[in-house]
């Protein structure tokens, strides 16, 4: 680990063996919508709850370990990133002490422990690119909303830790070439309907233009060409 890392071991019960051996190539962000990081371990950590994350980072900052990357957490749930449905199997989770009714920013203390942990993530699987560090909404639309609207992805970017569209053009909308690029860049829709599409539009939105609102616009299409175009998804199940 990075020597400016602190990590505290909590253990958990909640893991198994990633199916076919295969070690992660995905890290999903989650936020805890609990009252406290001791609600949120202790839910993690009770084996009649059936869930828990590889790390929890508190608001403070602290990093908690539950769950060795090598194991098999129980933190995505159903959902899919582009052709990989066993999410948990090509996973690590992070777990982040944030309740959404609060409608406010990270803890920047709690950002700057986020960092530091996927610089040490990604310095030692180098399988794990940028574009592979997700949040719980974008494998999970309509279900999940985690890590929210004030989530600092753009930041992030800037320290080659995420993604973020530059230098966005204004593209004629259409649904067919919206559904065509948010597939190409990973997102897959629980069900091929409108309402199934809509929940795409929204997570995508939650996720790179949080202040959008209304039916599918041209800023829309530019972004998820931009994101297609610069990230096409090339996860899979080998």
């Amino acid at each position: 680990m990075a020597s400016d890392l602190n990590i505290f071991q909590q253990p958990s019960p909640n893991f198994g063996i990633r199916r076919g051996g295969v070690m992660p190539s995905i890290i999903v962000l989650h936020y805890t919508a609990m009252k406290s990081s001791k609600d949120a371990i202790e839910r993690l950590s009770d084996p009649k709850s059936e869930v828990s994350a590889h790390y929890l980072i508190d608001e403070a900052g602290k990093v908690i370990q539950l769950v060795d990357e090598q194991k098999r957490a129980w933190h995505a749930g159903q959902g899919c990133w582009g052709e990989i449905n066993d999410i948990n199997s090509y996973s690590i989770g992070i777990e982040l002490d944030y309740c959404p009714s609060a409608k406010c920013n990270f803890d920047e203390r709690q950002i700057s422990s986020l960092e530091k942990l996927l610089f040490d993530i990604l310095k030692r699987r180098s399988e794990i690119r940028p574009e592979f560090i997700i949040a719980h909404s974008d494998m999970a639309p309509g279900r999940k909303f985690d890590p929210g609207m004030y989530f600092p992805w753009k930041k992030l970017s800037q320290k080659g830790l995420s993604i973020w569209p530059e230098n966005i053009l204004d593209l004629a909308v259409d649904w067919g070439k919206f559904k065509y690029h948010a597939e190409r860049f990973g997102y897959r829709a629980s069900r091929d309907t409108f309402d199934g599409w809509t929940d795409i539009l929204n997570v995508f939105r939650l996720r790179f233009l949080p202040k959008q609102e209304g039916k599918l616009s041209s800023i829309d299409m530019g972004v998820i060409t931009y994101l297609s175009n610069n990230w096409p998804n090339i996860t899979n199940n080998d």
